[in-house]
């Protein structure tokens, strides 16, 4: 006997040979079937969806939950355009922690202000408090003298400014963040994933880089989810620098792993380990993202081409003895530059040893055309964040120029050349919904209208592949999620209208019904 079926209903399956169905059935939370897969079986409840549109629960690639929940939970200053404003803001937000804390401050973006925040500026202000301002890119930070003084010798900045390396040398001593607070942050932002139809997602690093939070930062997940507040599948990212040199047998090829020699696979079906996050470079918002030719920024240095993470023999030796010990590779490449290194390293991996891989380059923001075949030819998936462009994409273009601003975050370009598209958020970079996200990846314009990159334009089809199956095989779970057919999650989303037969200006204002994950309705109702 069923659970429950669903009838009456536009479903939208995203699996080969069914694109549509009608009836769904659900049982322990698989389905079991549709339409006269089911017929004859008897239900315990049966739902009438009067013709509303169900799509599999979309997979968001990339994101960063805690971080998300954090902010905003947290001290913001955006939006502001006054020094003087954000000045006034910290000092009130000190004054709510104790003396010789940290103070965490969200939503920074020097560009609104025309130049970054400084050291003294902040001294103006903290009152004998530690504090870290964070960019909205999660790649740079303003601190104040206090935290300075802490810092490492030799570690590099500009007037309490820090990028990269820098960043991430802040983010150390900030550690660690309690595991109380985290559970309620990750849940915050699990519970707004929801509210936009997202049931899956990839918390993109944890445990180290720019995106620790604690040094038991698993813990945080394992706990949330066995006390019921964590309502999606999470597969976790481990950052690279959480890899030891491993004393394995030299005929184990295992160079360096994590303790106890866990890797990409382990977990269940609520929680899992998933790639390897391996940085190469910055972001476009701080101007780091590692480029071939400089940016276009007047108000920026004239030569600037961004950063790359880290040493290049240093990024290859990661990558290479991470596939020798048989991660996943996820590897974070925005800039040209950077898509070479990355595209390098994993040449080098892939040639030492070859196996089956589905590595990964995350953000692939700024893409040549040479570089396409490349990326076919390795078997390497792009996984790209449309909504970047949405609400960032008027800037991205006016600093790459008009020859270089059609290579943004591509599609067509992708699938041309039979390169995977996975669509992801990035959360909080930006707002993460995916149905904003799917109109962008076929119309190609930004919040105000300017059209960029039409050419790289994908069908809607495409794009919801994006964020489902393909998304689903981008974490290995395809077997499991992704599509509405017998045997999957019962992992689903209702829709107030069919993204395929609205216009297209529209689908990202259409509302999220309902979510539900494993059959148990997580937002909304029937």
């Amino acid at each position: 006997m069923l659970d429950l079926r669903i009838v009456n209903a536009n479903v939208i399956t995203m699996a080969e040979g069914r694109p549509r169905a009608r009836e769904v059935g659900l049982w322990r939370g698989r389905i079991v079937g549709v339409d006269e897969e089911i017929a004859g079986l008897p239900a315990r409840d049966t739902v009438d969806l009067r013709g509303a549109t169900v799509l599999p629960g979309f997979v968001d690639a990339h994101v960063h939950l805690a971080w998300a929940g954090l902010r905003a939970g947290g001290v913001s200053i955006a939006p502001s355009e006054r020094v003087d404003d954000v000045l006034a803001t910290i000092g009130s937000a000190v004054t709510e922690r104790p003396f010789g804390e940290w103070v965490d401050v969200l939503g920074y973006d020097q560009r609104s202000l025309g130049r970054h925040l400084t050291a003294a500026e902040l001294d103006t202000v903290s009152a004998g408090r530690k504090v870290f301002v964070v960019h909205d890119s999660g790649h740079a930070c303003v601190v104040n003298s206090d935290v300075l003084a802490m810092l490492p010798a030799g570690t590099t900045h500009q007037d309490g400014v820090l990028t990269e390396r820098g960043m991430a040398a802040v983010r150390r001593l900030r550690q660690p963040y309690a595991v109380e607070e985290l559970i309620d942050a990750i849940g915050s932002a699990a519970r707004t994933c929801v509210s936009e139809g997202v049931t899956t997602c990839a918390e993109a690093g944890i445990g180290g880089g720019l995106i620790s939070h604690s040094p038991i930062e698993l813990t945080v997940y394992q706990t949330a989810l066995e006390r019921g507040v964590l309502p999606v599948r999470v597969q976790l990212m481990i950052a690279a620098d959480q890899l030891r040199d491993a004393a394995a047998h030299p005929s184990d090829g295992v160079p360096r792993a994590l303790d106890l020699g866990l890797r990409t696979g382990f977990g269940g079906d609520r929680l899992t380990i998933g790639a390897l996050k391996v940085f190469t470079d910055g972001g476009m918002m701080p101007r780091t993202a590692a480029l071939t030719e400089p940016y276009v920024d007047p108000a920026g240095a004239p030569d600037n081409t961004g950063e790359l993470f880290a040493d290049l023999r240093e990024i290859e030796h990661v990558v290479v003895d991470a596939h020798r010990a048989g991660w996943q590779l996820a590897v974070h490449a925005i800039g040209d530059r950077a898509v070479d290194v990355a595209l390098d390293a994993l040449d080098a991996a892939i040639t030492a040893q070859p196996r089956p891989h589905r590595h990964r380059i995350e953000h692939a923001g700024l893409v040549r055309p040479d570089q396409l075949p490349r990326f076919a030819e390795l078997g390497v998936t792009a996984v790209v964040q449309p909504n970047f462009l949405w609400y960032l994409g008027d800037d991205y273009a006016s600093i790459m120029g008009p020859r270089r601003a059609p290579w943004l975050y591509r599609g067509r370009g992708f699938l041309d050349h039979g390169v995977r598209l996975v669509g992801s958020s990035d959360r909080p970079v930006t707002v993460g919904a995916p149905l904003r996200s799917i109109q962008f990846m076929v119309e190609r314009r930004t919040e105000s209208g300017l059209s960029l990159g039409p050419d790289e334009s994908v069908t809607v089809a495409d794009a919801l592949r994006a964020f489902t199956i393909e998304g689903a095989h981008a974490c290995h779970l395809e077997d499991s999620l992704g599509s509405i057919e017998s045997g999957k999650h019962a992992d689903f989303v209702v829709l107030s209208a069919d993204p395929t037969t609205v216009d297209v200006s529209a689908i990202g204002d259409l509302d999220v019904r309902t979510t539900v994950v494993a059959g148990e309705i997580v937002h909304g109702e029937w």
